[in-house]
């Protein structure tokens, strides 16, 4: 296929030539092919990244000073411009992640226009001051403005969507950004940065540098930097946070999730399979709110994990390309060194495994492992504690409710997590003593309308919702003189 090559970085509105000739190479998930180059941005180039950033919000008649419906229209051209790029953005993060293309229709194309809409109504519709009267004769006048400077650092597994989570509330609040795009993806994050030129953003405030961890740990610590939104591992955001903490700059953090699927006894899995597909398997299980603890009433064990080996079996697994592909490959060869060595852990400490555990037979290129399903797993074995990242189930037995809710909150993390019942009503009481920042009821989705985010080791901060626009946005008083009330 021919290369997709970029030479030049997106920095204060415009392409400019990096301060380096060091490189990114890309490859393809499904054949391991070279599949594109892009510049390595320097700690050089991170500066001036932030240094326009920083121009453009200090700028008094600039971004942060346009009345919402203003920037409400640059937002709108915007998602034009993506829109018209989605199905090439869908086509380049499948190539790069493995995402199956009918998933990346929907999350990578179809999502960040629609979250880029939802806040700019959000700030247009709602007034971003308000006059309370006091409790001693005054009144006090309250607004919010935006943060400042934002550096955005987003992972490879979603990360179009996982992009817009942070650049659709910041830049409709009147934030300036400066993104980081992990390594393994940044062909699409590129094409963004074409629409963003097309859509005619002002100058500063979108700015984009590709790059590794130092360079991520380089615009955390920025002095010109005012917050800092990072999705990716518990063991990075711990390090963010302490940067963070130090300097006392906002920061919110969508960490890990090993999240749990309660089976009730009374739930009909197989006429909710694909539901159940899509809340612990979905993206080849490269997603970091997956219900991949499967907990089963021991009464109905066996049958459970029958029908979640079934499932597992009968995924359609290969070209990610291909429309019918349900489970693609994993982001990169490291990736599936880590998944397997996980299978491996979890034959050693005794688990059963009932389908999967290798390599498909039928694939000789490409980072794939066959979605792998074990039954007899103890909530303290490692692949029932620790995130896998791929197509892992864990199928755990339980008693009673009681103790199904207690081995869910058994967990350092709290991200995600799921509830199976023919009785709805049943199934949210049930929820509502979950420790998870989030929790579906016979189904999962992330709605932009309702906050999205975690507890414990799954992070800090809510994305999406109203929550995730005040994220960017910061609050000011003032104390009206009572003889003026």
């Amino acid at each position: 296929m021919e290369l997709i090559t970029y030479d030049r970085l997106f920095i204060d509105g415009g392409w400019r030539s990096p301060a380096s000739a060091r490189t990114i190479e890309v490859h393809s998930a499904a054949t391991e092919e070279h599949i594109g180059t892009v510049p390595e941005a320097t700690e050089a180039d991170a500066d001036a990244a932030v240094d326009a950033a920083r121009r453009a919000f200090d700028d008094p008649a600039g971004w942060a000073a346009w009345e919402p419906a203003r920037r409400a229209e640059a937002i709108e051209r915007f998602a034009v411009a993506l829109e018209e790029r989605g199905a090439e953005t869908a086509r380049r993060v499948s190539l790069q992640n493995g995402m199956p293309i009918s998933l990346a229709h929907q999350f990578e194309q179809g999502f960040p226009p629609l979250v880029l809409r939802y806040f700019s109504g959000l700030m247009t519709d709602n007034a971003q001051e308000e006059t309370r009267p006091g409790m001693l004769g005054g009144r006090s006048r309250v607004i919010r403005e935006p943060v400042g400077v934002v550096v955005a650092i987003v992972p490879w597994n979603v990360p179009q969507a996982i992009t817009f989570l942070k650049l659709a509330p910041a830049l409709a609040s009147g934030c300036t950004v400066v993104l980081k795009p992990a390594p393994e993806t940044v062909l699409d994050a590129l094409l963004m940065c074409e629409a963003a030129a097309a859509a005619g953003l002002p100058k500063g405030v979108l700015n984009v540098v590709p790059g590794g961890r130092e360079l991520g740990a380089h615009l955390v610590s920025h002095p010109r930097v005012d917050k800092v939104s990072f999705t990716g591992s518990t063991a990075a955001g711990r390090s963010i946070a302490e940067t963070c903490g130090r300097l006392l700059r906002p920061v919110t953090l969508e960490l890990g999730g090993k999240s749990a699927a309660i089976v009730l006894d009374d739930a009909d899995l197989r006429t909710n399979i694909e539901s159940f597909y899509a809340a612990t398997l979905l993206n080849n299980g490269q997603i970091c709110w997956l219900g991949t603890r499967v907990l089963a009433p021991r009464s109905r064990y066996a049958e459970v994990v029958d029908t979640v080996t079934g499932l597992a079996r009968s995924l359609d697994v290969g070209d990610p390309l291909a429309p019918g592909t349900q489970m693609g490959p994993l982001v990169s060869a490291r990736q599936r060194d880590r998944v397997e060595s996980y299978i491996a852990k979890g034959l050693d400490d005794g688990a059963r495994l009932t389908t999967g555990g290798g390599r498909p037979k039928n694939l000789d290129r490409g980072w794939y492992v066959e979605p792998t399903v074990f039954a007899d797993v103890d909530n303290a074995h490692t692949i029932a504690q620790e995130e896998i990242f791929g197509p892992v189930l864990s199928v755990i037995p339980y008693s009673s409710e009681e103790e199904a809710v207690a081995l869910a909150n058994a967990s350092d993390y709290g991200l995600g997590g799921s509830v199976w019942t023919a009785d709805p009503d049943r199934g949210e009481a049930l929820a509502r003593r979950i420790g998870s920042g989030t929790i579906g009821i016979n189904a999962y989705a992330n709605d932009p309308t309702a906050p999205f985010g975690g507890v414990k080791n799954s992070g800090l901060g809510r994305e999406l919702g109203p929550e995730g626009l005040q994220g960017y946005q910061t609050l000011k008083t003032i104390y009206l003189d009572p003889s003026t009330a």
